[in-house]
C-alpha cells in the first residue's frame, strides 16, 4: 500500500469518529460572602440569599427581585421566592422554590380546593381561589410547560386573566369510579387547557358544578391548579378523600426569568446596572422581556458576577485534554502541535501526529489528502441533501395521509367540481404567504387556532388558520365537514377556500374579511364616546343578515349545520358593512336530522346554552340562545360576561331577562339605539331576544321565525316616517320616571377564600354566568 492511500485511509476513520468536544461550564458561583445554599438547593447569583442591601443578589434595578428568603423553622431549611405583596388580601407574595436553572425556576403552590359533606352538600373545605402574581418581576408563568388542570367529578377548574380580560375553563365529569381512567385527562375526572403567553399574574379557580351529585360519596373534592403538565400523570385515586391536596402541592410550576425588561442594546447604555460581566455575552430572552448572560466559548463561572467568566484551562489535566501532541492553553482556546520528527494538527478528534519517514513526498501526500478531503466533503453534502429531501417528502406524504388527504381527494372525486370547491395548498405555498407565520402577520386567536394574513402568488388576500390540534378519531368527520363547508354557498357566510394536509396539523384557507369583527364594532369605543358608531339601521341589518345566515345552516344546507359557537367575534363585517358568520372549528354536521346529538360541550361563556351546558344534548336551539345574546349586545352596547361589571351584571342574558320581568328593560339600551331607533322597534327585538333566551330550548322560535321576525321589522321601519321620533319630551320623560328606578334588587350570593381573603361574587361569575346554577 502507497503511502498516500495509506494517509488517505488514516483520514478517512478519524473522520469517521469525529465528536463535538466542550468543557463541563463550571457551576454558577454566589457573591463572596454570602450563602451559597438553602437546605437541598445550591442558590447561583444572580439570585442569592437575604437582603438585597447585602450585594447577594443582583440590584441593577433598585428592586428585590431575584432575592431568595431561606427559612430555618424547616428541618432541613426551605427557600422561598419572594414575589412582592398581594394587593388584594394584602399577604407577602412568597413560593417554595425548587429548582433554579440558566432560564427557568420551579416552584410549588397548593392547588385551589372546594370540598362539600357528601348528602347535604355542605362545604367541608372553601380555599377554591389562588393567586399567582408577579407583576413588576422579571417571572413569566411558561406557557409551553405548564397547563391548567382540573380535578374532580361534575368540577370546574377555571384561570382568569385580569390584563387579557379573558377566562379559560375546563370542565369534568364523571358519574361512578368506573368512568375514571387512570392516565386520562381528557374530562372525564380530568380535564386540561393550554396557557396564554406571558402572563404575570392570574387567578385559578375550583368549584363544583353540582354540590350534591352522587359521586361526592368517592369525590367529596374540586381542585384546579397550574403545573408542568409532563409532571403530573392522572390516577384514579387523585379523587378519593382529600389526599390530592398534599400530591398536588408538590407538582412544580415552571417561570420563566431573565434580567430586567430592557433589550441588551437598552440596557448597554448603563454600564453601572448592566448584568453581564467580563468575558460574557447578552442575548434577548426568547421567552420573556429582558435579556440573559453567557459565558463566551473557552470561558467558565457565573456571567453575572464582578469577577466575570474565567478562562478554561482544557490543557491542564493530561488524560482530558484535546490535545494528543503539545496542548498549549491561550486565553478563551488552546493550541495543539507536534513534537520534533512529527507532523499532523495534533488533535485527538483530528489526524493526531503521525511519524516523519524519510524523504516523505510532502506534495503528494497534500494533494491526496485535499482531494480525498475535498470528495469527502462533496460526498458527504451531496448524501446529506438526498437524504434530508427524501426524509421531508416521506414526512409530507405521512403527514397528508394522517390528516385525511387521501379521503379528501376520494371525495372532491365523488362531488361535480369538487376540485374547483377546494383547493388543495401545498406546504410551501402558505409559508411564503404567511412569511413563514410571522407573529405581525397574526389576525387573531381562538379556542381552535391562530388565524394569519396571507398573501398567494397572484395576489389575492386570504385568511389561513393554523389549528392548535386535531383528534386523529376524528379526520373522517373533519373531511366530510370541510367538504360540505366549501360547497355553503350563501353570502354571508366566510367562504373556505382550501386547505394543506402536508403539515403535523391542517391548515385551513378562508377568504379575507377586512374590517374587523362585530364584536370590535359594538364595544370599542372611539373618542371616549359611551356608544358605538353602528348605527340602528347597520345592527338591525347586520342581525338579519347573521339570523338568515343560521337558518340557512339549520334548515337550507345540503346537510344541516348546527355552527355551536354563535357569538360577536366569529360574525365578521367588510367594507360595506356585510355580515360574514365565520369559525365553523366547533360546528357539527347532522347527517341523520337528529333533533339532539350527544356531544362534549364546546363554546363560549355568555352565550354557551344552559341546557346543552347541563345536558350535553346539542340541538339547533343551542344556537338560537347563542344568536340571542347577540342581539342583546346590539341593543345595549354591553359585553355578554365581564368581571368588570358589579354583580348584578354579570352576566349580561341573566340581567336583560330580569330587566324584561320587570319593563326596566330601556334603562339598559345603549343611548344611540334608543335616540335612532323607534320604541316599538327596540321593544320587538327586545322580545324577540327574550324568546331565544328561554331556559327550555322547546320553547325558542326556530331561526326560520326569528328571521322572518327581523325581515318584518326591517320592512315597516321603511314604511314609517318619524311617528315616534315626533313624541314629545315631556311624554318620554314620563315613561322613563315611571319605570322602577331599582335594578339591581337580586342579590347574589358571595363566597369566601380561605387563605386569598374576602372575594365578592365577581370572580366566581367569571366562570359561571347568572342564569346557571
Amino acid at each position: 500500500m502507497s503511502t498516500v492511500m495509506f494517509l488517505q485511509l488514516l483520514l478517512l476513520v478519524q473522520l469517521s469518529r469525529i465528536i463535538l468536544t466542550s468543557s463541563e461550564p463550571l457551576l454558577p458561583q454566589s457573591n463572596p460572602g454570602c450563602d451559597s445554599k438553602c437546605g437541598n438547593l445550591t442558590i447561583p447569583y444572580p439570585f442569592g440569599i437575604g437582603p438585597s442591601e447585602n450585594g447577594c443578589s443582583f440590584n441593577g434595578d433598585g428592586l428585590r427581585l431575584y432575592n431568595i428568603t431561606c427559612d430555618a423553622s424547616f428541618n432541613p431549611p426551605k427557600p422561598f421566592l419572594w414575589l412582592g405583596t398581594n394587593t388584594t388580601s394584602g399577604k407577602r407574595n412568597m413560593l417554595e422554590l425548587i429548582s433554579i436553572s440558566n432560564t427557568e425556576v420551579r416552584v410549588k403552590q397548593a392547588p385551589a380546593t372546594m370540598c362539600y359533606q357528601y348528602k347535604s352538600g355542605n362545604p367541608t373545605l372553601d380555599e377554591n381561589v389562588t393567586y399567582l402574581a408577579m407583576r413588576n418581576t422579571p417571572f413569566t408563568i411558561s406557557s409551553t410547560k405548564n397547563k391548567l388542570f382540573g380535578i374532580g367529578c361534575y368540577s370546574m377548574g377555571g384561570i382568569y386573566y385580569p390584563n387579557l380580560d379573558l377566562t379559560t375553563t375546563c370542565v369534568t365529569k364523571c358519574k361512578t369510579k368506573e368512568n375514571v381512567v387512570d392516565g386520562s385527562c381528557s374530562g372525564s375526572g380530568c380535564c386540561q387547557v393550554s396557557l396564554s403567553k406571558g402572563q404575570k399574574f392570574v387567578i385559578t379557580r375550583a368549584d363544583s358544578m353540582d354540590p350534591k351529585k352522587e359521586s361526592l360519596s368517592f369525590n367529596p373534592c374540586s381542585y384546579s391548579f397550574i403545573g408542568e403538565f409532563d409532571k403530573y400523570t392522572f390516577s384514579a385515586s387523585d379523587l378519593t378523600g382529600t389526599n390530592f391536596r398534599t400530591k398536588g402541592r408538590n407538582i412544580p410550576i415552571v417561570l420563566d426569568w431573565a434580567i430586567g425588561n430592557k433589550t441588551c442594546e437598552e440596557a448597554q447604555k448603563n454600564m453601572s446596572t448592566f448584568a453581564c460581566q467580563k468575558n460574557s455575552n447578552c442575548s434577548k430572552s426568547d421567552k420573556v422581556a429582558g435579556y440573559l448572560c453567557t459565558c463566551n466559548i473557552g470561558f467558565a463561572g457565573s456571567p453575572y458576577l464582578s469577577t466575570g467568566c474565567e478562562d478554561v484551562n482544557e490543557c491542564e489535566n493530561q488524560d482530558t485534554n484535546p490535545c494528543e501532541g503539545i496542548c498549549t492553553n491561550t486565553i478563551g482556546s488552546y493550541s495543539c502541535t507536534c513534537p520534533k520528527g512529527h507532523f499532523g494538527d495534533g488533535r485527538k478528534d483530528g489526524i493526531g501526529c503521525i511519524l516523519k519517514i524519510k524523504e516523505f513526498p510532502i506534495l503528494k501526500v497534500t494533494l491526496g489528502t485535499g482531494l480525498g478531503f475535498l470528495f469527502l466533503i462533496v460526498a458527504g453534502s451531496l448524501l446529506y441533501l438526498c437524504m434530508t429531501g427524501r426524509k421531508l417528502n416521506e414526512l409530507k406524504k405521512k403527514f397528508f395521509e394522517q390528516n385525511g388527504g387521501l379521503l379528501l381527494k376520494q371525495q372532491l372525486s365523488s362531488y361535480e367540481g369538487g376540485a374547483e370547491a377546494i383547493k388543495i395548498f401545498t406546504a410551501e405555498e402558505l409559508k411564503a404567504a404567511t412569511k413563514n407565520y410571522s407573529d405581525e402577520l397574526i389576525l387573531g386567536r381562538g379556542g381552535f387556532g391562530t388565524v394569519y394574513l396571507g398573501t398567494l402568488s397572484d395576489k389575492s388576500v386570504v385568511a389561513v388558520k393554523k389549528s392548535k390540534v386535531i383528534d386523529q378519531s376524528q379526520i373522517e368527520q373533519f373531511i366530510n365537514e370541510l367538504v360540505i363547508l366549501a360547497q355553503v354557498n350563501h353570502r354571508n357566510v366566510v367562504k373556505v377556500l382550501g386547505c394543506c394536509l402536508e403539515t403535523e396539523v391542517p391548515l385551513l384557507v378562508y377568504e379575507y374579511i377586512s374590517n374587523g369583527t362585530l364584536f370590535h364594532h359594538i364595544h370599542n369605543k372611539a373618542d371616549g364616546k359611551s356608544s358605538s358608531s353602528l348605527s340602528w339601521n347597520s345592527r338591525l341589518r347586520i342581525a338579519t343578515e347573521s339570523a338568515g345566515v343560521i337558518a340557512y345552516l339549520h334548515s337550507a344546507a345540503s346537510i344541516p349545520i348546527i355552527h355551536r359557537d354563535i357569538k360577536s367575534a366569529n360574525i365578521l363585517i367588510d367594507e360595506s358593512y356585510t355580515a360574514k358568520v365565520s369559525d365553523f372549528g366547533a360546528s357539527r354536521l347532522n347527517t341523520l336530522g337528529q333533533t339532539q346529538i350527544d356531544t362534549l360541550v364546546q363554546g363560549t361563556l355568555g352565550y354557551l346554552d344552559p341546557e346543552y351546558f347541563h345536558t350535553s344534548q346539542l340541538t339547533d336551539k343551542s344556537d338560537v340562545y347563542s344568536f340571542g345574546v347577540v342581539l342583546v349586545e346590539l341593543l345595549t352596547g354591553e359585553k355578554p360576561l365581564s368581571p368588570n361589571r358589579c354583580v348584578e351584571q354579570r352576566s349580561l342574558a341573566s340581567f336583560f331577562l330580569y330587566a324584561m320581568e320587570r319593563n326596566d328593560v330601556f334603562k339598559l339600551i345603549e343611548p344611540q339605539v334608543e335616540n335612532e331607533g323607534s320604541r316599538e322597534h327596540i321593544i320587538a327585538v327586545a322580545e324577540l331576544a327574550r324568546r331565544c333566551l328561554n331556559m327550555e330550548g322547546g320553547r325558542r322560535p326556530t331561526m326560520k321565525q326569528v328571521v322572518a321576525e327581523l325581515e318584518s321589522l326591517r320592512k315597516s321601519k321603511t314604511r314609517q316616517s318619524g311617528v315616534y321620533d315626533q313624541q314629545s319630551n315631556e311624554q318620554k320623560s314620563k315613561i322613563f320616571n315611571d319605570e322602577p328606578t331599582d335594578l339591581y334588587s337580586v342579590p347574589i350570593s358571595s363566597f369566601t377564600s380561605g387563605d386569598s381573603g374576602q372575594h365578592t361574587s365577581m370572580e366566581k361569575d367569571v366562570f359561571m354566568p347568572m342564569n346557571m346554577p
